[in-house]
């Protein structure tokens, strides 16, 4: 019953605000209605998706050379910076000149196989916002006009934090990554020769996964909503979260040396003092209606 109730309470949204069917104003959707609606924002998103990775496919030689590779040579924007820090800093070790690894594919189909799963993680980067947004039609109907409000600008920002995230990802977080492993040797007798299916999987990993956590912030808000989150709470365990933070980089960038933890961290702990400001704003706009 309370799962008919809340989808009564929406209408057909074909996108445009000012045609909204908005609560309450006799028209109503079977279950059956909403999972057709739901089946055509869904295939829209990943008809978006399919687009992107079709059009990265035609330019896979050109992307694997000039993105998915760059990261494995010295001069690669984030080793040249590191060097800049190295010098100001004092610590030639942060220097990054040199990256002593091969990358080989073992299997017959490697090539072909990898080519297409770059082409499904772009599609996916590049059609992420246009998809988002199609999922947050088919949800926006639902919600109160006081829930809309509060959640105006959403896909925006869920958009912008995710591409902050991956360019985060891949411009600090998987170099510092591969550049530790890769010239992180038992032996000087060991040569480092490495499957293509590895490489590309630590640089998707955490270039997404750095693309997730971004997303604190909204997560802050969407759990402050409805209650579960609160700024005071989210301040008594800051030094605990400063702390997970810090283990969170150290996996990330299992470098030694702390100056790629703080890169990692420091932008991470930026985040959650955001997500703090995220909840307060949250709760004081609850006390407001309650007033």
């Amino acid at each position: 019953m309370a799962l008919d109730q809340a989808f009564d309470q929406r209408g057909y949204d074909d996108g445009d605000d000012t045609d909204e069917i908005e609560p309450g104003d006799g028209t109503e959707m079977s279950f059956l209605e909403h999972l057709e609606a739901l089946r055509w924002h869904l295939l829209r998103a990943f008809a978006s998706i399919f687009v992107f990775a079709l059009i990265a496919f035609v330019y896979i030689h050109e992307i694997f050379d000039l993105v998915i590779l760059a990261p494995s040579r010295p001069d690669f924007w984030a080793y040249r910076q590191l060097c800049k820090l190295a010098a100001l800093a004092s610590a030639p070790d942060l220097c990054v000149d040199k990256l002593d690894f091969q990358l080989q594919a073992l299997g017959m189909s490697d090539n072909f196989t990898m080519g297409i799963t770059i082409s499904f993680i772009i599609g996916l980067a590049f059609a992420f916002p246009y998809a988002f947004w199609e999922i947050w039609r088919f949800i926006k109907p639902g919600l109160k006009m006081t829930e809309k409000k509060a959640a105006r600008g959403a896909v925006f920002f869920v958009s912008m934090l995710f591409l902050m995230g991956l360019m985060f990802g891949y411009y600090v977080a998987s170099p510092l990554a591969i550049n530790f492993l890769a010239n992180w040797q038992l032996s000087p007798q060991i040569k480092n020769q490495y499957d293509i299916t590895s490489y590309i999987g630590i640089l998707a990993t955490l270039s997404l996964g750095c693309a997730l956590m971004f997303q604190m912030p909204m997560i802050a808000f969407v759990l402050s909503k409805v209650g579960v989150l609160t700024p005071s709470f989210m301040r008594t365990f800051r030094k605990h979260a400063w702390i997970v933070i810090l283990v969170v980089a150290g996996v990330i960038t299992p470098s030694p040396d702390i100056y790629s933890q703080l890169l990692v961290a420091f932008p991470l702990v930026i985040l959650y003092e955001v997500s703090i400001l995220v909840s307060r704003s949250v709760q004081r706009a609850r006390l407001a209606e309650l007033k």
